[in-house]
């Protein structure tokens, strides 16, 4: 039985659930799967992309773990491809590559104003409060009002994460600069933005539900945005049981409002505003910083999107958040759709800039359809990419060198300090050793130097 030998670039869940999925699928020959990552430490987008708060989510890393822990798959983090391994090197001695490099920049959004001091991405925010290693370690949180634009769970999860009292988040693994910027925290005033009606939220009830469950804050609602008539909405998404759930907490959130108008219950510290039927048109400012936002009033246009109205309102703020989608970045001599953020591919078979197919190189993941589903529809995705490489094999690469120990020694040579599994185990149990000693479940190391140097056990 002859032996395939595989490189997946990118060890975030797409990555790992395509290694996995491989060594389970019903093949005629054997595998050898090598697993590269830019980052001292594996899962990506578990590790790096979802708020502290979300250990729900964190636990698919039990999963992702037990893959890394098999002993099948070969571990290489702290390398960056284009940089310590190249696509010649991965030719010379693979039969095939998977790119599974996600979308970690911000989507761009054009109206006046956006490039302002104190106009920020999503991203960015969240790979702060992540403890992504190449990031800085402050974050400019000065604002006593701030917006956040869009309409989806990462809008709602920078909006959490912005109005929640700093010793709220102790719990999590939070990193201690990350505590220390979120204590200082001024804010009092966070505003929430979506071009469409209530019922046209991309958020998922359980995200929702969390944002009102956040102590000393409370949600308020434009009773104008209720009272819209819309027919589509109205026919198509009423008996949508997300739609339904989120309309009963949303109508909550308004009883509770109206309580509080009363007089019957105190206010909270700091209040959370939802605007529908808001379009972003302009971000107003002053001396070139964020000063307001100026919205315009949509309305439906009985086909699920919305027209103009031309009545419009500028919200004061000091500093404003989009969070209007990810977006993915180009590899090195690989093909790269500038307008989709992807890198152009037919099932996952990697194309060339003339849409003809590219033998060995493969994408899964969001690099290979975009920042769209949740972590689990990763799974489907990278069983399609693995038929598509299965049917392949006579058009496999031919590698050179196929020896085990070529790769270590190759990076050696090279001066590059990449970690292993095993490295991942001692960082791992570092930080938890370190969360224990502060009485909190874990507590993240952020340098990247102090990341390899632990796991190194140097």
């Amino acid at each position: 039985m002859s032996t395939m030998r595989l490189a997946i670039v990118g060890a975030g869940p797409a990555g790992i659930y395509a290694a996995d999925l491989l060594m389970k699928a019903e093949r005629d020959f054997e595998v050898e799967i090598d697993l590269f990552e830019q980052l001292p430490a594996p899962y990506g987008l578990v590790r790096y992309g979802v708020s502290p708060d979300h250990p729900r989510i964190k636990g698919i890393i039990t999963a992702l773990r037990d893959v890394l822990d098999s002993g099948a798959i070969r571990y290489f983090g702290n390398v960056r491809y284009g940089r310590d391994i190249t696509l010649a090197d991965l030719e010379r001695h693979y039969h095939a590559v998977i790119f599974s490099t996600g979308a970690i920049r911000d989507a761009g959004l054009d109206i006046p104003g956006i490039d302002a001091e104190g106009s920020y991405g999503a991203a960015d925010f969240v790979s702060w409060f992540d403890g992504h290693p190449d990031v800085p370690r402050t974050w400019p949180l000065e604002a006593t009002q701030v917006g956040v634009v869009g309409n989806g769970n990462v809008a709602l999860d920078i909006s959490r994460m912005l109005v929640k009292h700093a010793d709220d988040l102790l719990p999590t693994e939070i990193p201690e600069n990350v505590h220390a910027g979120l204590a200082a925290n001024p804010i009092e005033e966070l505003h929430l933005f979506g071009r469409r009606g209530p019922k046209y939220v991309k958020f998922t009830p359980l995200e929702l539900r969390e944002l009102g469950e956040v102590r000393d804050v409370d949600m308020v609602l434009d009773e104008r945005d209720f009272e819209v008539d819309d027919a589509y909405a109205d026919e198509t998404l009423a008996k949508n049981k997300q739609v339904l759930v989120m309309t009963r907490v949303m109508n909550a959130w308004r009883e509770e409002q109206r309580a509080r108008e009363a007089g019957e219950t105190a206010p909270a510290s700091r209040r959370l505003h939802m605007h529908f039927w808001s379009k972003p048109v302009e971000v107003v400012t002053e001396d070139g910083r964020v000063a307001g936002l100026k919205i315009e009033r949509t309305a439906p246009d009985g086909n699920g999107g919305v027209i103009d109205t031309g009545e419009f309102e500028v919200i004061p703020m000091q500093s404003l958040y989009r969070a209007v989608g990810y977006f993915g970045s180009p590899l090195d001599e690989i093909p790269f759709d500038d307008a989709r953020g992807v890198i152009p591919n037919a099932q996952g078979r990697v194309l060339d800039l003339e849409g003809e197919r590219i033998p060995g190189v493969y994408a899964t993941g969001w690099i290979k359809r975009g920042p769209v589903g949740l972590i689990g529809h990763t799974k489907s995705d990278a069983m399609e990419t693995l038929e598509c490489l299965m049917e392949d094999r006579d058009a496999w690469w031919t590698p050179e060198v196929v020896a085990p120990e070529a790769i270590p020694e190759l990076l050696h040579e090279r001066g590059v300090p990449y970690t292993t599994i095993e490295g991942w185990h001692r960082l791992d149990a570092h930080e938890l050793s370190l969360g224990e000693a502060a009485g909190r479940t874990r507590v993240k190391v952020v340098p990247r130097e102090d990341m390899t140097r632990i796991s190194r056990a140097e």
